[in-house]
């Protein structure tokens, strides 16, 4: 079908602030599907100190699909606690099994529940929520996809409230392949002791025109952070593999042919040895398999989603808490003057989560902020979106009294 290769033949922009720009987004074909998972309860996972297992999974979801896709290139966005993908008809049996599958991974190796649903992109379009999509160059092997018009926002919705676009049925994780997904880095800490995740919202009652916002966002961070990509979570310099066979504990769990320890183990003495191997031939410079591994961390750097939009501006930056302090009074003024709500969460790290399917030259590289970065981020927005509207509701009871008071005082007068 024609609609199958919507994704692959829309050119790429090559500057982020482009993406502020709603006329740099195309409309969604109507006949694909939104595919949406999260971790249940992950606020709750990650204080029991599960947050690489609820990352994990978000990056399960995408690479399972991506795979069980293959060769057809989509849209994905990932959210920390969950991802959303686009696929045309002709892919979304082949994603739905694979999102089951993963569904029955999270119970079976992690303990906990993942939410998957499925919306056609028709539904969402009867409600007047486009779904607007654009891509971006970050480097010759990897662009990005960005989304706005509140279409993915809605569809996220539906799936917690609407039975109807859930799955709730078996899934068998056999079925699912997970080549490729990778969580080998150890955590990356921030150069000058932060890290910050980073949600802001536009509110479109607040009379400011969501591509003028974001720009101004943009170069507000510009402003405080420095030109260029100097608020960058990820140096070259601060990559490490890890050595510590419990730093693939995770990856073991999600990859492992089965929950048997055995099978974990097998996998963990395999991917150990990998990882030394990578070690000696990055230290070296070494050329091999096609790969220039003296570079290597370089493009790693170079395709990390440190920063997209997905209705919402969602960026992870590393500064100084001088920094922080700058950008959070900045946000609070656009909060008080009703334009935006945000939520923050700040941490002295990054983790990555990587997506390999090829090292050579088709590699991704999801970021996060260690100890709940976005989850934690995402309930402090939702939080201020709640409040906003109790302090809506209790104004719209006040004015209601005031009215009736007045009436009554006509009256008698």
């Amino acid at each position: 079908m024609a609609s199958d290769t919507f994704y692959a033949n829309l050119p790429p922009l090559e500057q982020f602030l482009e993406l502020a720009n709603p006329g740099n987004y195309v409309d969604a074909p109507t006949d694909w599907y939104a595919l949406i998972t999260d971790v249940v309860d992950s606020t709750q996972a990650i204080a029991r100190g599960q947050y690489k297992e609820v990352n994990v999974l978000g990056a399960s979801s995408i690479m399972a699909v991506l795979n069980a896709v293959a060769p057809l290139d989509v849209p994905f966005v990932f959210g920390g606690d969950g991802a959303v993908l686009l696929v045309p008809p002709t892919a979304v049996h082949g994603a739905r099994e694979a999102l089951l599958g993963i569904r029955a991974l999270a119970r079976e190796s992690f303990g906990l529940d993942l939410r998957v649903g499925i919306v056609p992109l028709e539904a969402i379009a009867l409600h007047q929520r486009p779904v607007r999509v654009a891509k971006i160059r970050l480097s010759p092997s990897y662009c990005q996809a960005n989304f706005i018009g509140g279409g993915l926002t809605y569809a996220t919705e539906l799936i917690k409230t609407n039975a109807t676009y859930r799955l709730d049925v078996p899934g068998d994780r056999s079925v699912t392949n997970l080549t490729g997904l990778e969580c080998r880095w150890q955590d990356i800490p921030s150069p000058q002791g932060h890290t910050l995740s980073l949600i802001v919202a536009a509110l479109p009652s607040g009379g400011y025109v969501n591509e003028y916002l974001y720009r101004e966002i943009l170069e507000t961070l510009g402003d405080i952070y420095g030109e260029g990509e100097s608020y960058h979570p990820v140096a070259p310099s601060a990559l490490n593999l890890s050595i510590n066979p419990g730093r693939l504990r995770a990856e073991a769990k999600a990859r492992a042919k089965s929950a048997k320890w055995s099978d974990r183990a097998t996998y963990t003495a395999r991917a150990y040895l990998e990882s030394l191997l990578g070690l000696g031939l990055m230290r070296f410079d070494v050329d091999a398999g096609g790969i220039d591994w003296g570079s290597y961390k370089a493009s790693v750097r170079a395709a990390s989603d440190y920063q997209k939009i997905d209705d919402m501006l969602r960026m992870v930056i590393a500064g100084s808490p001088a920094q922080t302090d700058q950008i959070v009074a900045y946000l609070e003024s656009r909060l008080a003057q009703g334009h935006l709500v945000y939520g923050v969460h700040v941490s002295d790290r990054a983790l990555m989560t990587c997506l390999i399917m090829d090292r050579r030259d088709r590699h991704f590289h999801l970021i996060d902020g260690a100890d709940g970065g976005y989850a934690l981020a995402a309930q402090q927005l939702k939080a201020r979106l709640q409040g906003k509207a109790q302090n809506w509701q209790a104004y719209s009871r006040l004015a209601h009294r005031r009215q009736t008071v007045g009436i009554r005082a006509r009256k008698q007068a």
